[in-house]
């Protein structure tokens, strides 16, 4: 197989560049640009390779990336000094390399075969391992299921588990923030090379009168959402498909964990979107991974921030020292204990570190989630009026000593959604904010039910899943339902911490066909407000907040049954909670004793 890749490869003419190595003032790097492969089906990819001057052969530290190769640049120089050989690929379609672009559809074959042609490539000692997030995370785990025999090790940061349920939707709900403004800025290179492509002036030069000279020989239409087809043809087959169906399991990394015969280090990150399928995936390779070295070789860190920013400040908390994080340098400690067999923490501690918030430090663990994390009902309860932060909507760790349990009613309306307020998002934060944010003025909204502890008399601590189990009724045919975990600080400060939602029709799971609901029926459901860690202060209070849209980071629900990818017909939705004797709602958290 090797051989018969390599007669296909091409190498560009070398260019080699000796600049300082940021890390080790006075070391050089070797840069060759735009180097040339070919895939296995003709398409021309272009990388650029970083290597030590000098002989010898060195383990290499390979990125595939569709957003443009030169942002690797100050990790390949670091890297290099510390004895590594840096390959970073711009992905089919992207920047330098030829072919057509389309998410996730070609990463496997071509993450295989850049994988084996990294490994043959001079000064290369035939060792690969893989780097970088989101998308870029994406493509370590696709080429990993296709096991290409020098993969050695990978290190996804931030990315997904399931390309349907926790990256383009969660809960049946279209991530419709995300989705938009990826979309919007992947399609920026697609336009500049229909721009490059349409750079003739012969095709304009005979037009007269001068004034109605075409700049560029394109034919758009006016509307410019006929250009999202044209130019992001995805975005529109991501609508297409609601439901988990062939168009997604062909990518599933969830369903190919067995695929994988490699040591991984995961990183995770909270008020990170892609935090749920980041932690989904260290516990899938932990247990299934294709072989026990594999399995055993599993390490997780979760830090804060991730597509929220890697700063000791996220959001408009600021949550310490320690909270800052170094993706390059934990990646590069990762690769000189994994390759070079230094005796790091990689070797020493627990496999699973966790960042605290809260108290804003770090811990080491055995295993995610936690075994001694106790999980610990927080009924709901009011008298029927738990609407907004001024209302009476209470939680109890425990049987409360009285019982006026009336139902909780609001009223949905899509044409006045709930509005997001930080979280964790991605691609725009100059448009709408990422991280930790005050949830106040959310919760003076009459749409938003609030349910809040006691002061605290002591820290608690709350770790691991966090799941909501609720029973309600709508008067429509389908509805949303959010659900929020808040810390309340004394001075009346709301944190968002984690938060999760549910859409109706597909309360029984998206691999089937939707199921309307019965206008006036309660059902239960157990909505996945995914993960956390976070000490509640003594002094602080628990919160949570329910409601039935969270926009626009979710599409808003039309509580027609319709999807509002081709309707934009809404009616209003009248949704009751309840939390009596038979009908026991309850916030389930995972407790951890101090």
């Amino acid at each position: 197989m090797m051989k018969s890749l390599m007669s296909s490869f091409l190498f560009a003419g070398t260019l080699l560049v000796s600049v300082a190595a940021s890390s080790q003032p006075g070391s050089e790097v070797a840069v060759e640009r735009n180097v040339l492969m070919k895939t296995r089906d003709g398409v021309t990819l272009r990388a650029d390779v970083y290597r030590p001057t000098g002989e010898g052969t060195f383990p290499v530290l390979l990125q595939r990336t569709p957003y443009n190769k030169q942002n690797a640049a100050e990790f390949a120089r670091m890297a290099v000094a510390h004895g590594f050989m840096v390959v970073v690929e711009d992905v089919r379609g992207r920047y330098e390399s030829d072919g057509e672009w389309y998410p996730f559809k070609h990463e496997i074959e071509d993450g295989y075969d850049t994988v084996e042609w990294a490994a043959a490539l001079p000064h290369s000692n035939g060792k690969v391992g893989m780097f970088g997030g989101s998308y870029v995370g994406a493509t370590q785990m696709l080429a990993a299921i296709s096991h290409p025999p020098h993969l050695a090790g990978i290190c996804p940061v931030v990315t997904a588990s399931n390309y349907h349920e926790n990256w383009t939707y969660q809960g049946g709900a279209f991530e419709q923030w995300f989705n938009e403004s990826w979309a919007s800025g992947l399609a920026q290179d697609t336009v500049n090379r229909a721009v490059k492509e349409g750079s003739n002036a012969v095709l304009g030069s005979t037009v007269l009168p001068l004034r109605k000279y075409p700049l560029y020989n394109m034919k758009l239409d006016p509307d410019p959402a006929t250009w999202t087809a044209r130019f992001a043809p995805y975005f529109l087959d991501w609508l297409d498909h609601p439901t988990y169906d062939s168009y997604w399991k062909q990518w599933a990394i969830e369903e190919q964990y067995v695929s994988i015969n490699v040591p991984a280090l995961t990183i995770a990150a909270w008020y990170d979107l892609f935090q749920g399928g980041s932690l989904r995936n260290y516990m899938g390779l932990r247990a299934g991974a294709g072989n026990e070295p594999a399995r055993a070789g599993q390490r997780l860190i979760v830090a804060i921030g991730g597509h929220s920013g890697w700063s000791r400040t996220v959001g408009s908390v600021d949550f310490g020292p320690e909270a800052a994080f170094d993706e390059n340098g934990v990646t590069l400690a990762w690769y000189k204990y994994l390759f070079l067999g230094k005796q790091n923490e990689f070797a020493t501690e627990k496999p699973v570190k966790l960042f605290v918030m809260g108290e804003n430090k770090w811990r080491t663990e055995e295993e995610w989630p936690l075994k001694r994390a106790k999980e610990t009902k927080y009924l709901l309860h009011s008298c029927g009026n738990a609407n907004s932060s001024s209302g009476s909507g209470q939680l109890y760790a425990g049987k409360p000593e009285f019982r006026c349990e009336e139902a909780d009613h609001f009223t949905y309306d899509p044409a006045d959604p709930v509005p997001t307020v930080g979280g964790p998002l991605c691609c725009d934060p100059v448009h709408l904010a990422t991280g930790a944010r005050d949830q106040g003025e959310v919760e003076k909204r009459k749409d938003v039910l609030v349910y809040t502890t006691d002061v605290l008399a002591e820290d608690t601590e709350v770790t691991g899943p966090v799941t909501l189990d609720l029973y309600a009724m709508s008067s429509a045919a389908d509805t949303d339902f959010t659900a929020k975990l808040v810390d309340v600080w004394p001075n009346g400060f709301a944190q968002n911490l984690t938060e999760g939602i549910l859409r109706a029709r597909y309360r029984n799971g998206t691999t089937g066909a939707a199921e309307p609901l019965d206008p006036g029926k309660v059902y239960e459901y157990k909505i996945d407000v995914w993960s956390t860690s976070n000490v509640f202060l003594k002094g602080h209070r628990i919160r949570l907040e329910i409601s039935s849209s969270n926009f626009p980071r979710f599409d808003r629900n039309l509580n027609t049954g319709k999807d509002a990818a081709t309707s934009s017909d809404f009616v209003k939705a009248e949704n009751t909670i309840y939390h009596d004797g038979s009908h026991p709602s309850a916030l389930l958290l995972p407790v951890v004793a101090r």
